[in-house]
């Protein structure tokens, strides 16, 4: 298995620790503006996601895979559709450990 890139489970709040690494986010879509999604964290902070969405409509939850642009914002490079229900706050948990005392866990 190749480690060398591996995205890292992040919410709005850690996103200033990993600035040109590749992170993955889950976020509920706010709105889109142009070449940028809006949307709310898992933390209920604001996030911003630049690039092109996919072709299909975006759910109200998605999952994001890009680089840190700043502590605001997201480069995706993979869009993944996660439906209309996600539970938030033990998605949000699962960012906390996998930056945490368990972080070697996910590698």
């Amino acid at each position: 298995m190749d480690t060398s890139n591996l995205a890292v489970f992040v919410n709005a709040e850690l996103l200033h620790f990993y600035v040109g690494r590749k992170v993955r986010a889950v976020m509920q879509v706010i709105r889109s503006d142009g070449g940028a999604v809006i949307g709310k964290s898992t933390d209920e902070k604001q996030l911003v996601v630049k690039g092109s969405p996919p072709s299909v409509p975006l759910t109200n939850f998605v999952e994001v895979i890009g680089i840190v642009d700043n502590e605001k914002c997201i480069r995706a490079e993979t869009w993944t559709n996660f439906g209309d229900a996600i539970d938030m706050f033990s998605y949000n948990m699962l960012c906390q450990l996998a930056n945490g005392e368990f972080k070697h866990l996910f590698l």
